[in-house]
């Protein structure tokens, strides 16, 4: 059964967890689990066939709202709950078992009260084909590992200590009437506002929204281990875009993050990024395009821009994937060979840590205390100056790391996997924000020529608000260009100061997690015009604007 993906943010979570046994689960799901585990476990073969090793169930228990406004009109609301059951079943042992790179395991749809007899037979059904499943993976996989002579870098699973972690129930708080008047008025505010009279007709698309989920995760499985914890994320946007006069596709899209409705923009905040953004878009309409000749030199990234260069470029490769079968690699990905090398300049360190809750009064979406295999997390030094030191991993070991350090994150509906939580981006020489730019104006002024500036980015790292800084340091907007060898050897070797204050990014998605990083230098970076055809202007005015009050 395939069902469709979510998008996540987390509420944080209090660590109620113990080492030694603890009291049986008053709470019917986990019970109505535990026992069909108990008799599968001991019921689970078929004639002939190996027992399972590893059982887990996973319940996912999912609600979520969406809103979305359009041009000052409310176009969409849905509610939506879910309780989607997930079955692994491992056949074999620690060392070599049915498990793949791609996953394993099955799922079910669950009833949404709390029928613990309509429970369990989901759980059985989505057992019985787990396990099929795993048989004819193992003796697959058994007959692929004997056309190689060397063995696997490392184990197939590890084993953990088991615990018990009963966290209270999550929901949904949000306040739907109060955040439709909101999106209503902030995707309307092109044709109310007096400030952007002039430029409305111009504003092709205009939208906002709201999200919300809460989602109650509960996993038992057969080493002993009982979780039921949950988390909650919130999130508003802005979406605004049209055409350059000469046809240039151009758009303003950004919004907040947080673990609570509260901790959103207030209506006032969310009104002006939405008048922010389309005054930017505007000026974007007259901005100057990038020079035709390729570009050559400094860069300065906000912390903004620094953020998602790190999500891009430095994050997935750090998340470690078991290797494919019959290489000597230690994981995938671009760092596969990069243990205790440098990858990042040495003045700058990173730490990837879940049990950071808060940071400059920001609740932080990625931080968690029990990951979704029940493991403890602790603070992991990534990179100790410049050097690679340590990949987060869940309970699927590399060489050289035979042990989980607490990074087994499930997508809903999907095995786990090693995700980030909470990255941390330090230097070691750290500079103010006005140090910054005068480091770049001093570049400008050495080269005698203009130098650039990005303050947020788009897909694929493309600039989306460009500026170039002269050597007297003027700033002017610039459109349309891209960003050329941007990449690992780039924030390697590339990066020659590091500063002013940390950005912190929210992300909800595939799990959630939260990046925090300092504004960043760059000695020479690529900037050129982008190579896309422009499309040609509407062929008719929009529709007339309602009478504007004064």
């Amino acid at each position: 059964m395939h069902l469709r993906p979510f998008l996540l943010l987390p509420l944080l979570c209090s660590l109620a967890c113990a080492e030694t046994p603890q009291p049986r689960p008053t709470d019917p799901l986990l019970t109505a689990m535990q026992q069909e585990l108990a008799r599968e476990k001991a019921d689970l073969v078929l004639p002939g066939m190996q027992r399972p090793y590893f059982i887990e169930y996973r319940l996912e228990d999912i609600a979520s709202y969406s809103a979305v406004a359009n041009y000052g009109a409310l176009t969409s609301q849905s509610d939506h709950h879910q309780r989607v059951v997930r079955v692994e079943v491992r056949i074999g042992d620690y060392t070599s078992d049915s498990s793949s790179a791609r996953g394993e395991g099955s799922l079910a749809l669950a009833p949404q009260d709390n029928d613990p007899a309509a429970l369990k037979y989901a759980l059985w059904s989505a057992t019985d084909e787990a396990y099929k499943s795993a048989l004819r993976a193992y003796a697959a996989k058994q007959a692929t590992l004997k056309n190689y002579q060397s063995a696997p870098t490392a184990n197939d699973f590890t084993p953990a200590k088991a615990i018990t972690l009963i966290e209270p129930i999550v929901s949904l708080n949000l306040d739907r009437d109060d955040w439709n008047h909101r999106l209503i008025a902030a995707s309307g505010l092109y044709a109310t506002s007096p400030q952007t009279r002039s430029f409305a007709d111009d504003v092709q698309y205009s939208s906002a929204s709201i999200s919300a989920v809460a989602v109650n995760r509960y996993m038992v499985d057969s080493e002993g281990t009982v979780l039921r914890h949950g988390y909650a994320g919130y999130t508003d946007s802005i979406s605004i875009g049209g055409q350059a006069p000469d046809g240039m596709e151009l758009a303003r899209s950004n919004g907040s993050t947080a673990a609570t409705a509260a901790g959103l923009e207030s209506a006032t905040a969310l009104q002006q990024r939405a008048l922010d953004d389309l005054l930017s878009f505007n000026q974007l309409r007259h901005a100057p395009i990038v020079g035709a000749e390729d570009y050559h030199g400094p860069v300065l990234f906000s912390g903004d821009a620094a953020a998602d260069v790190f999500n891009k470029l430095f994050v997935p490769n750090i998340e470690a994937d078991r290797p494919d079968i019959g290489t000597n690699a230690r994981t995938q990905g671009v760092y596969q060979s990069s243990y205790k090398t440098p990858v990042l300049p040495p003045f700058l360190s990173v730490i990837d840590d879940p049990t950071l809750r808060s940071y400059d009064g920001r609740t932080l979406l990625g931080a968690y205390r029990v990951d979704d295999e029940g493991v403890p997390v602790a603070p992991v030094d990534v990179v100790e100056h410049g050097k690679l030191m340590n990949y987060l991993l869940g309970r699927e070991p590399i060489k050289d790391f035979p042990q989980s350090n607490g990074h087994g994150r499930a997508v809903l509906g999907q095995s786990a996997r090693s995700h980030a939580g909470v990255i941390l981006v330090k230097s070691s020489q750290p500079l103010t924000s006005a140090a910054m730019q005068a480091r770049l104006v001093a570049f400008a002024k050495q080269q005698g020529r203009d130098v650039y500036e990005v303050e947020t980015l788009g897909g694929e790292l493309s600039p989306r608000l460009l500026y170039s800084v002269s050597p007297s340091g003027k700033r002017t907007l610039v459109r349309g260009a891209i960003f050329d060898e941007l990449d690992q050897r780039a924030i390697r070797s590339g990066i020659v100061a590091a500063g002013g204050k940390p950005y912190i990014t929210q992300t909800i998605g595939p799990v959630p997690e939260t990046t925090i990083a300092p504004e960043l230098l760059f000695a020479d970076i690529t900037v050129k015009r982008a190579n896309e055809e422009q499309q040609k202007l509407p062929y008719y005015a929009p529709p007339a604007l309602q009478a504007q009050q004064p």
